[in-house]
C-alpha cells in the first residue's frame, strides 16, 4: 500500500471515491466535497488547505480515502477547541496550523475513513491512515489532529490510548413508526402538544403557502432567494458567511435529489427556507434563512416541516445541527456526539485529556437529566 495527499478533490475520479462511500452519506460524497473546494468556499484563503489522505494498493486501484485540512483557525467545525489555542498559544507554542478531518461547515456524524468494507486488509488500511494523521503532525511539526463527528463505529476500532476522545451534545428527533404528526405529537405532554399545535396554527394564519421541494423542483432562482435568507440570517447572528453562492449553485447541479429545501411563500414569493439533506435513515438539517420577521416560522421550516417529511417517508432520525436546547421541547432528545485529538505535547495532552475527562461526565450528566428529567414525552 501507498499513501497519497491531494490538495484539491478533483485530482482524483468521482466514482474512485464514492464505490467506498459505502453508505452513501451525502457529506462524504465526492459531489459535496468537492462543491465546497471548487466554490472555494473551502480554499486556502478562508483558512482550509486540503490535504486529503488516499491509499492505494500495488496496482494504484485506490482502496482507502479520508477527508482532510490543514486548518488555520477553528471555525466552522462544531467541535470548539478554540480554548485549547489559547492556552497553547499563551504557553509559548504555536497551535495552528492543526490537521483536521472532517466535513467542513457540518456538524453531523458520520464516516471519517471509507474503506471497502470486503477488502479483507480493512484493519491494516484503517491503521495506516490514522498513522498517516499522526506522520503528517510529526513532519510539519503541527500542534495536533482532530477527526470531528466520529461514529461508534470508528471509536470502537480508535483504541489507541494517544488520541483523546472527546464528547459533545446535540438534539435528534426519532421516528417511533409514527403514521401521521399527531401520532407524535400524542406521545408527547400535553403542554409540549399544546404549545406546539398553538406555534403551528399562528403559521397556518400568517398567509404563507409552505413547499417542500427536491430534485427537478430545485432551481437556480430558488438558490438565489435562498442565498439571501441565508446571508441575511447569518449576518443577523454570526456576521460571517462561510458558503458561496457558487456552491449552491454546484449542489443543485450534482446533489438535487439528496436534497429537500422547505421554503415558505407570502403572496407567491419566497420569503424564508431551510435546507436539508437526505440519506436512506436520516434527514440532516443544515441551513435556513429568512427576510421576513414571523414567529415560529423557524421552528415550522427546520423542526416541524422535517419531522413532517421524515413520518412520511419513513426516515428514522431528524438531526437538526449543532446546540440549541429549545429543540428539547419540540420532541428532541439529547445525543452524545464524539470527536478525537491527537496531541503529541505530552503535558499539553495530559492537560486536555483530564479537562475532556470532567467535560465528559458533565456532558453525561445533561444528558440524562433532559432526556429523563426534562423529557418532553409523557411516561404513558
Amino acid at each position: 500500500m501507498k499513501v497519497e495527499l491531494l490538495s484539491k478533490l478533483s485530482d482524483i475520479n468521482k466514482n474512485d471515491w464514492d464505490s467506498l462511500n459505502s453508505f452513501n452519506h451525502p457529506f462524504m460524497s465526492y459531489d459535496f466535497l468537492n462543491s465546497l473546494e471548487v466554490s472555494k468556499s473551502v480554499h486556502s484563503s478562508t483558512g482550509w488547505n486540503p490535504q486529503h489522505i488516499i491509499i492505494k494498493n500495488t496496482n494504484d486501484k485506490i482502496i482507502g480515502v479520508s477527508p482532510n485540512y490543514l486548518k488555520m483557525h477553528s471555525y466552522g467545525e462544531y467541535i470548539f477547541d478554540h480554548s485549547w489555542a489559547n492556552a497553547f498559544e499563551n504557553a509559548g507554542g504555536q497551535y495552528y496550523p492543526k490537521l483536521l478531518c472532517a466535513i467542513p461547515f457540518t456538524p453531523a456524524t458520520g464516516p471519517r475513513i471509507m474503506i471497502n468494507a470486503n477488502n479483507s486488509e480493512h484493519k491494516k488500511i484503517f491503521e495506516l491512515i490514522v498513522k498517516t494523521f499522526e506522520i503528517i503532525v510529526g513532519n510539519n511539526k503541527l500542534s495536533s489532529a482532530h477527526i470531528n463527528f466520529t461514529t461508534d463505529n470508528f471509536n470502537k476500532k480508535l483504541q489507541d490510548n494517544i488520541w483523546i476522545r472527546r464528547t459533545g451534545l446535540q438534539f435528534h428527533w426519532h421516528n417511533n413508526n409514527y403514521e401521521t404528526f399527531d401520532d407524535f405529537l400524542n406521545q408527547l405532554k400535553s403542554s409540549k402538544r399544546k404549545a406546539i399545535r398553538n406555534e403551528r396554527k399562528k403559521i397556518k394564519n400568517s398567509n404563507l403557502v409552505i413547499e417542500k421541494l427536491t430534485g427537478d423542483q430545485l432551481n437556480l432562482e430558488i438558490w438565489d432567494s435562498f442565498y439571501k435568507f441565508y446571508l441575511n440570517t447569518i449576518d443577523k447572528k454570526w456576521g460571517g458567511a462561510y458558503l458561496t453562492k457558487e456552491f449552491f449553485y454546484l449542489i443543485n447541479e450534482t446533489m438535487k435529489n439528496d436534497i429537500l429545501l422547505i421554503v415558505a411563500k407570502q403572496d407567491e414569493k419566497i420569503v424564508a427556507g431551510a435546507l436539508n439533506f437526505v440519506s436512506k435513515n436520516t434527514l440532516y438539517g443544515r441551513n435556513w434563512g429568512s427576510i421576513v420577521n414571523i414567529p415560529f416560522l423557524h421552528f415550522e421550516l427546520c423542526y416541524y416541516q422535517a419531522i413532517d417529511y421524515a413520518i412520511e417517508k419513513k426516515i428514522k432520525i431528524v438531526e437538526a445541527g449543532a446546540q440549541g436546547h429549545h429543540k428539547i421541547q419540540r420532541g428532541y432528545i439529547a445525543k452524545p456526539t464524539y470527536s478525537n485529538h491527537y496531541i503529541p505535547n505530552q503535558s499539553f495532552a495530559k492537560a486536555v485529556r483530564n479537562f475532556t475527562r470532567l467535560e465528559e461526565l458533565e456532558v453525561n450528566k445533561q444528558i440524562e437529566i433532559i432526556n429523563i428529567q426534562s423529557s418532553p414525552y409523557s411516561k404513558n
